[in-house]
């Protein structure tokens, strides 16, 4: 053996305890974890200052307004139902065969009071629910003075276009019987003089109570009529329950025109059998899109534009060029004829404008979205919620309520909905109608 060669070992002094290599990864793990969870603090801390000042002091292209708009327009669509659509000459219209008055649902909650004002079968407030449809809401009365003409409709026509038997609906079913007196039904109702009293139930019970002690079980209507003119003030819904006789009870009731009752126009929709499921198409008259101005979608802005004085909307009562001064005014504008291009089409969700006529011209403080009407009287068709960064925007109907009656109230402002239109992207053609004029210079 080599005797140069020497071990080499280690020197432990007495004092020196062995390392512990388990304890020292824990310690150093629980440092980095501190460590970790001071940086995600401190960043979380910052980026929220960063934010809330996005959020509170830039101006509306900011990034927090446009996230929080974005997250918001797109619920919106998802929530929204669109109606079904056709071409027309290459534009977007309803499909009116495949729209009726249960289809169409509002989309927010909303109510209008009436003024205390006696009339038959009037209500007295107007109140409405998300997703509840239009047929629950809208009167017959709302529609007289349009394109629809609803009232020359008879329940047998009803009936046959819908294909439902109402052999077991109950006189509750058609509202306005509990308003008709028996000179009415007898003025208007086919060959119903000449029948017998005990021939029709339920005005053989209303004769009973209206006329305790007497017996005209085997007279006509018309000679009870003669004897007893006071009948002709007394409304049958007084002295029966029209939930306990079936609507045919009253021979040739279905072959009468809604048009003849008594103030059909307080008649709610629904309240109408089958007429909530009558197609647009089917009625006396239909709403034919005004196809005389014609313009393309050329670029969506939202709500923090302001000056916009070359408008081509607003309402039959103000005129359908109302500038927008409010710094809320979110537009289109549309393009297509050297005159027509810049021409802004504004948000009604962001400006509100005259509406209205009478009595009922106040209701909803005399205003309405500002919008404008290709389609008819009807329903007014309002732009509503822009989305810049998809270059889209919503559009809704509103619609009035109207009582043009003997007692003739006027009109309310376009003020009931909103209920869910067509969307439109840039270059997108819409239907604008007359009238049409472009403002060349600004307004006060």
């Amino acid at each position: 053996m080599n005797e140069n060669i020497v071990a080499i070992v280690p020197y432990v002094g007495s004092n020196h305890k062995p390392i512990n290599e388990k304890t020292n990864r824990k310690a150093e793990w629980e440092n980095q974890k501190v460590d970790r969870y001071r940086y995600l603090i401190a960043t979380g801390l910052f980026l929220s200052i960063i934010l809330h000042g996005i959020i509170r002091y830039a101006n509306g292209y900011s990034i927090g307004n446009l996230l929080i708009q974005s997250a918001n327009a797109q619920s919106s669509i998802k929530r929204d139902e669109t109606p079904p659509a056709k071409l027309d000459n290459g534009v977007n219209a309803p499909n009116w065969s495949k729209i009726n008055f249960s289809s169409m649902k509002f989309s927010e909650d909303g109510s209008v009071d009436f003024p205390n004002i006696k009339n038959p079968g009037m209500k007295e407030k107007r109140t409405w629910t998300t997703r509840q449809s239009l047929a629950d809401v809208m009167e017959l009365g709302d529609f007289e003075e349009t394109e629809f003409k609803i009232q020359d409709l008879n329940l047998n026509q009803i009936s046959k276009i819908t294909g439902d038997s109402f052999k077991d609906l109950k006189l509750s079913d058609f509202e306005l019987i509990q308003w008709q007196t028996l000179a009415d039904l007898n003025a208007i109702v086919p060959n119903l003089s000449k029948l017998k009293v005990k021939s029709i139930p339920p005005i053989a019970d209303f004769l009973k109570k209206a006329l305790p002690g007497k017996n005209y079980s085997n007279s006509t209507i018309a000679q009870v009529l003669k004897k007893n003119p006071k009948l002709k003030k007394i409304e049958l819904g007084k002295y029966i329950d029209t939930k306990k006789y079936k609507l045919n009870s009253i021979p040739n009731l279905d072959k009468t025109p809604i048009k003849k009752f008594t103030n059909w126009q307080n008649n709610t929709i629904a309240k109408i059998p089958g007429l909530s499921k009558v197609p647009f198409s089917e009625f006396p008259g239909i709403p034919v899109p005004d196809m005389s101005m014609v313009g393309k979608v050329d670029i969506v802005l939202k709500q923090v534009e302001n000056q916009r004085w070359k408008s081509i909307s607003g309402s039959y009562q103000e005129g359908f060029n109302v500038p927008c001064y409010n710094k809320q005014c979110a537009h289109i504008e549309v393009s297509g004829s050297n005159n027509l291009t810049g021409a802004a089409w504004m948000s009604g969700k962001y400006q509100k404008v005259k509406g209205g006529f009478g009595i009922l011209g106040s209701l909803g403080g005399g205003k309405e979205p500002t919008g404008r009407h290709p389609f008819g009287k009807a329903f007014k068709q309002v732009l509503w919620e822009p989305n810049e960064a998809k270059g889209s925007i919503t559009s809704m109907m509103f619609f009035r309520v109207c009582k043009r009656g003997f007692i003739d109230l006027g009109c309310s402002p376009y003020n009931i909905g909103p209920v869910p239109f067509f969307e439109y992207k840039e270059t997108d053609a819409i239907i604008l109608g007359t009238p049409l004029t472009v403002p060349k210079q600004a307004t006060p």
